[in-house]
């Protein structure tokens, strides 16, 4: 039997309640098939961490880390610990320790799920972004000079390396092309002369290798516009880490709601682990009161069963879902429902019981 060795990362707020019910998920997928089962080990770091021992993980965590197959991460945040700690000594620092330059973040409608548009259809919001997740704005090279004094100046560099950029958009040429579905590129070359000049001849460059994907490109405004406009048209996405992070949040607003939007940090060459997280935050306000929705966390769990080679599961994971979306009943109350965060997770365990066989 194959054992996966999942580090969890509860974290802040509604965090160990939404992964709860993502780890049941994958027992239950893991009791259907006995060819492989999950150990999972929990890490108690986060902001509580933090605020008792001035740091948001241990001195050696990225070595413990080393150890596993995957990492499923809550969410990150707490008042009183401010967030450019709570995301660059955790998240960030997990991100580029382990070289997770993809950052896969679905916008797909389910059945059930809201529809915010008007005169679109179901089937027509199905994106995948693929984003840069190393380098670009995110790189945290600056400079903060004469702090404090009139003439205070700061620095903040985006940094695009051409080995970074040709890589995440040679690894979305290539989904699009196992897919069989179009590539956008997504940038700002006429305002940012520089690295998003740079983006835009290297997306040029290797779509000359693949003449059978078809491709678009667009500048970041218009794209947004575009979105909300004519979905349709964004098949699998390619962008830079801080346009990805803002329009898939606008795609998570698209697709049923933040409640509903999941991300996976992916390592593509496997020499260390992927971090699967729902990209919602830690919401304290409704921290502890069983409320939160899961359904982030068990598409992340989904996306990780994808990575693991059980797309088949990961699939039957999704139905699920949207078998509990179009039941419309056990449901949280951000879903206008009044089921709580375990009682979604044990009615999508049954589901699935009722969509795999059992081997």
């Amino acid at each position: 039997m194959k054992t996966f060795k999942i580090a969890v990362i509860a974290g802040d707020g509604i965090g160990p309640e939404v992964i709860n019910e993502g780890v049941k998920v994958l027992n239950k997928v893991a009791e259907l098939d006995s060819s492989f089962q999950f150990d999972f080990t929990y890490f108690p770091w986060g902001c509580e961490f933090y605020a008792e021992n001035g740091k948001m993980m241990d001195d050696d965590g990225i070595e413990q880390l080393k150890e596993f197959d995957a990492i499923y991460l809550g969410a990150v945040g707490f008042p009183g610990v401010p967030d450019h700690i709570s995301l660059w000594d955790l998240l960030l620092k997990i991100r580029k320790s382990f070289d997770q330059y993809v950052n896969i973040r679905p916008v797909r409608l389910l059945k059930g799920a809201h529809l915010p548009l008007v005169d679109v259809k179901r089937e027509d919001i199905d994106m995948l972004f693929i984003r840069e997740n190393s380098e670009g704005e995110y790189s945290g090279a600056g400079d903060w000079l004469f702090k404090g004094q009139e003439h205070e100046v700061v620095l903040q560099n985006s940094v695009f390396s051409r080995k970074g950029t040709e890589r995440i958009i040679r690894y979305a040429f290539e989904t699009a092309k196992r897919e069989g579905r179009s590539l956008t590129s997504i940038s700002k070359a006429n305002a940012l002369n520089y690295s998003m000049a740079f983006w835009d001849q290297v997306f040029d460059e290797v779509s000359a290798e693949y003449p059978e994907v078809e491709t678009a490109s667009y500048l970041v405004d218009a794209a947004a516009m575009l979105m909300i406009k004519d979905p349709k048209r964004f098949e699998v996405v390619v962008t830079s880490n801080l346009f990805g992070d803002i329009l898939t949040d606008l795609g998570a607003a698209l697709a049923g709601g933040i409640g509903l939007a999941a991300g996976a940090n992916i390592n593509p060459e496997r020499n260390f682990p992927s971090m699967f997280e729902p990209i919602h935050g830690s919401a304290p306000d409704i921290a502890g009161q069983g409320v939160a929705n899961p359904l982030a966390s068990i598409w992340s769990a989904s996306q990780m069963l994808d990575f693991f080679g059980y797309e088949q599961y990961g699939q039957a994971v999704l139905a699920a879902v949207e078998q509990l979306l179009l039941e419309d009943k056990a449901l949280t109350p951000d879903m206008n429902g009044t089921a709580s965060t375990s009682e979604v997770g044990d009615r999508i365990t049954e589901i699935i019981a009722s969509l795999v066989p059992a081997k």
